[in-house]
């Protein structure tokens, strides 16, 4: 079967491509061998790269969906709005504020909330990068492989319209063979008679 299959992948290589197929690239290859096993290339790569995401990776995903919304902004403004009430406001006349005006502790929360975030806001880009680097060499071997497949319907297209003109060809002539029988068959009978 495998032998079957290495030569069907040469052939392949040569007749579509014009190389040896161990002159390809891996992308080829990989075509290449679809080809010959007569396998679809179908997968979803972002689901597979998803699949193999560990917990870190998973959760650095959650963590930017969550801080890169809206409802993130929103909610951490009405936070910030509501520090602010209730140190200005509402505890001063108490003298029990517990972050006065300059409001330094308010800094440092937003300054450890930024230092953490954005190393894992850029994980999980990186992993989202990875993920489209992924899927545009899955389209290309897509569009690759739908190429060939295209290439090779047209030679067996000409193949079959060659075959039909040979037949054609040959018919053609035992006809005009049949045809240069008969009107010999009349001369000679004209000649006769």
């Amino acid at each position: 079967m495998t032998l079957a299959i290495d030569i069907e992948r040469e052939k392949l290589s040569r007749d579509l491509l014009g190389e040896n197929y161990n002159e390809l690239d891996e992308a080829e290859r990989d075509v290449i061998d679809e080809m010959a096993r007569e396998e679809p290339t179908v997968e979803n790569v972002s689901e597979t790269l998803d699949e193999q995401a560990g917990f870190w990776d998973r959760m650095a995903d959650r963590v930017a969906a969550v801080g890169g919304s809206w409802s993130f902004i929103f909610g951490f403004s009405a936070v910030m709005a509501i520090w602010i009430l209730l140190n200005v406001v509402l505890l001063k006349p108490f003298h029990i504020e517990f972050d006065p005006y300059p409001f330094i502790f308010l800094n440092l929360v937003l300054s450890t909330l930024a230092a953490i975030q954005a190393p894992v806001i850029m994980m999980s880009q990186n992993r989202q990068a990875k993920k489209d680097r992924a899927a545009a060499e899955h389209d290309y071997s897509v569009n690759l492989r739908a190429e060939l497949e295209i290439m090779s319907l047209h030679d067996k297209v000409d193949a079959i319209r060659e075959h039909r003109l040979h037949d054609l060809l040959v018919a053609q002539g035992k006809t005009l063979e049949q045809l240069t029988a008969q009107v010999s068959a009349l001369h000679e009978k004209l000649a006769a008679g």
